[in-house]
């Protein structure tokens, strides 16, 4: 197409034109997004090898928060109230719906399947990504509209290496021993409103629970919170680290960060847990 034509096209199609350009430009970001995520997780080994401090030092941040917020603002606290407050709700239901059929001693069952399939991924995922996903992009937007990150370029450091990759990293180590916390901070939560709550047996829910939780949930589940630790991860830093704008510009990286991670997350979850635990559920009940 010539120059003139191209010319004649936008001018009587000027929606159209402007669509295509949108188009265009998404799949670019995408393009762009995809290289940015791939580079990442290659330079791992870098930040594996050359910047070991930087790592241990985002991860400490990450786990227990630094300064004034280290005993309330830590990803641990903070997932210890989102998981306490989830797997309270889980009990509630799961011991009045299951009164309401009249067999409320299988309350157990519920914290066995909806904990450990359901709610731990979307709470580790949704925690990453309000706490330390969006610091991270506050931190390396802040970097780049000062640029610092220029500054570290020319100094003949690798940028996402020593900027990104230290941060993914940090994220997947920080994930199992969360994970942990928040598993076990679920059950013993739902075991406590059910017991506490509604005065049922402890051994009856302590049985319905063991013989409905299946270790290959646990470590199931413990895979899909690592994936999206790293998923949460990649997409933050890559709006930090592209912020631009100033300060208005870095908020607004920060919302469209927490947006799509959580977007992500919760799409993946679905995706996860059709394909790793199929159709059937591996539950078998009958009357």
């Amino acid at each position: 197409m010539s120059d003139d034509t191209a010319a004649v096209v936008r001018a009587r199609f000027p929606r159209l034109t402007r669509s295509a350009r949108g188009w265009a430009a998404g799949w670019d970001r995408l393009g762009e997004q995809t290289a940015f995520y791939a580079k990442a997780l290659v330079s791992i080994g870098d930040a594996l090898r050359k910047y070991k401090a930087e790592t241990l030092r985002v991860l400490a941040e990450m786990s227990l928060g630094v300064g004034a917020l280290a005993l309330i603002g830590g990803e641990v606290v903070i997932l210890a109230v989102l998981t306490g407050s989830a797997a309270a709700i889980v009990g509630i239901f799961g011991y009045v719906q299951a009164g309401s059929l009249g067999v409320s001693a299988i309350a157990g069952f519920f914290s066995a399947y909806a904990n450990v399939r359901l709610q731990l991924p979307l709470i580790v995922a949704n925690g990453l990504a309000a706490t330390i996903g969006a610091g991270a992009t506050a931190q390396l937007g802040a970097m780049r509209i000062s640029e610092e990150i220029d500054a570290l370029e020319v100094m003949g450091i690798r940028s996402i290496a020593y900027l990104v990759s230290t941060r993914v990293l940090a994220g997947l180590l920080v994930v199992p021993p969360l994970y942990c916390v928040t598993f076990v901070g679920s059950v013993f939560t739902t075991r406590a409103v059910v017991v506490f709550a509604y005065h049922q047996g402890a051994g009856g829910f302590d049985h319905w629970f063991n013989t409905f939780l299946l270790p290959r949930d646990v470590l199931v589940s413990g895979f899909q919170c690592l994936v999206q630790g790293a998923i949460v991860m990649l997409i933050h830093t890559y709006y930090g680290f592209t912020a631009s704008g100033g300060p208005a510009g870095v908020g607004e990286a920060v919302g469209r960060a927490v947006r799509a991670s959580i977007v992500v997350s919760i799409t993946l979850t679905f995706v996860l847990s059709l394909v790793l635990y199929g159709k059937s559920g591996d539950f078998h009940l009958s009357g």
